[in-house]
């Protein structure tokens, strides 16, 4: 029964898409020209996401320096960090999804209307101009989804560390959580520089689909 839902419910969802790009359509804005705006909305949401993560790590270095104060301060300071982050987070999966999205029924669409073509050269030239795209998004959405994937272990790290220092408000987390925060930086420190090449992907992708 849950399956026969969720087949409807994706159903359901394809055919909104469907109606959209169809009325994008009617106004000039074709799936190509969509797929660009997306990959442009991902790679801002993944710079969103490079400043919000380094923030966090800002902040949980102030906590583990922490000299005295308002530890409660502190504490919310973090707290609301990781919060951010978690939004940021799930706001770059939202926009990598969205690219997969149009990109697949971008590609659907190209090799439908390969068979129309009258003239076997222009097809051919077309088919190999598919190829090439497909292969440059497939380089992209890999880029993406690898610096996608270095979040959850960052997020899951500084939540550990918020909820202990929530439970334990006092001097002696402080010292129990300076451990952590080499670790945490480097696990930064990776994603910032896989977000980077994504981002760079992103700029590459952009600039073949336009020239």
């Amino acid at each position: 029964m849950m399956r026969a839902l969720s087949l409807v419910v994706l159903l359901g969802l394809a055919g909104c898409q469907s109606a959209y790009y169809a009325t994008m359509e009617k106004f000039g804005i074709e799936k190509r020209d969509i797929l660009v705006d997306r990959v442009e909305e991902a790679k801002d949401a993944q710079q969103d996401a490079q400043q919000q993560f380094s923030s966090a790590l800002e902040e949980f270095s102030t906590l583990i320096n922490f000299d005295g104060g308002e530890l409660q301060t502190v504490y919310d300071n973090l707290n609301d960090q990781y919060e951010a982050s978690k939004a940021s987070a799930e706001r770059v999966s939202a926009r990598i999804d969205k690219v997969e999205s149009v990109a697949g029924a971008l590609f659907d669409e190209w090799q439908d209307e390969l068979e129309k073509y009258s003239n076997d050269r222009l097809r051919r030239d077309s088919q190999q101009k598919l190829a090439d795209t497909r292969r440059r998004y497939d380089t992209l959405l890999r880029s993406m989804r690898r610096a996608e994937s270095k979040m959850a272990p960052v997020l899951s790290a500084l939540q550990d560390n918020v909820l202990y220092l929530k439970h334990n408000l006092n001097a002696s987390a402080i010292g129990a959580l300076q451990g952590e925060f080499g670790g945490i930086k480097r696990d930064v420190d990776q994603l910032i520089k896989d977000m980077n090449k994504a981002i760079a992907e992103s700029t590459a992708f952009i600039n073949a689909m336009q020239n």
